[in-house]
């Protein structure tokens, strides 16, 4: 068993008026075989802390700790937390103009596993993964995120999970534009990732439609820079019929 711990983790953010604080002590355990699920409102905090996990140089970490299974990730660089079995799923996946899908999926493969893959298998490995996504095969040759829709950005972020098979994913706002069919077939993607049970998913969301499709195991509600209430998956029903009032007073909370 594997564990991600975050340990009273406080994050800031560079801005016109100056350093601005937005994670405020966080504390959160993840092993692998579960399912947490971090919801709350716009400004919270929830995106910060997958991109500061993942070691986007936006954030500062200004005290706290961040470990996988007792190694102190933040000592590493993006690249070294990657193939230490760190994953971030971005709401917002970017464009690569002229790197085509089959070369960066295996120069990944390859930098998160220490050697190229063998051509034949991982060709039958790609096209297996790509048909449980409902991916067309000449996806392969575009473009990394050129011109794709949200949905097949969406289904390409959960193609480097399936191929890549890190012990922790971050998953930031992976419903986000997704039609009804889209976020069936991208949830059965990360339900089919983690059903072996070795892997531990963070799972980051407004909204609690994609949790009637993938079932965490935990609900952490984010307010104010730090997690305020957590709970079984039926605190995520309190929060479809309640929203985020009790928690933020009724204010909304700044965008970051």
């Amino acid at each position: 068993m594997s564990t991600l711990e975050i340990k009273d983790l406080h994050v800031s953010v560079a801005t016109d008026d100056g350093a601005k604080e937005i994670l405020k002590g966080v504390d959160l355990t993840v092993r692998t075989g579960e399912t947490h699920a971090i919801m709350g409102p716009n400004g919270s905090g929830k995106s910060t802390l997958a991109y500061a996990v993942a070691g986007h140089p936006k954030y500062e970490i200004t005290s706290g700790s961040v470990t996988l299974d007792g190694q102190d990730i933040l000592e590493m660089t993006v690249d070294e937390r990657a193939r230490a079995g760190l994953f971030l799923a971005m709401q917002y996946p970017v464009e690569v103009p002229g790197v085509s899908m089959s070369n960066f999926l295996r120069s990944a493969a390859t930098a998160v596993r220490g050697e190229a893959p063998k051509l034949r298998t991982w060709v039958k490995e790609v096209k297996g993964a790509m048909s449980d996504l409902d991916i067309a095969s000449d996806f392969a040759e575009r473009s990394v995120n050129e011109g794709f829709s949200g949905g097949e950005k969406k289904r390409h972020e959960v193609l480097q999970l399936a191929l890549l098979k890190p012990k922790f994913a971050v998953l930031d706002e992976t419903d986000s534009g997704l039609d009804v069919d889209a976020l069936r077939v991208v949830s059965e993607g990360v339900n089919r990732y983690r059903a072996g049970g070795e892997t531990g998913v963070l799972l980051i969301t407004h909204y609690t439609r994609i949790l009637q499709h993938i079932t965490p195991d935990r609900v952490h509600v984010f307010a104010g820079g730090r997690v305020v209430e957590s709970g079984g998956p039926e605190l995520a029903d309190e929060l479809e019929k309640n929203g985020y009032v009790r928690f933020t007073g009724g204010k909304a909370e700044a965008a970051v």
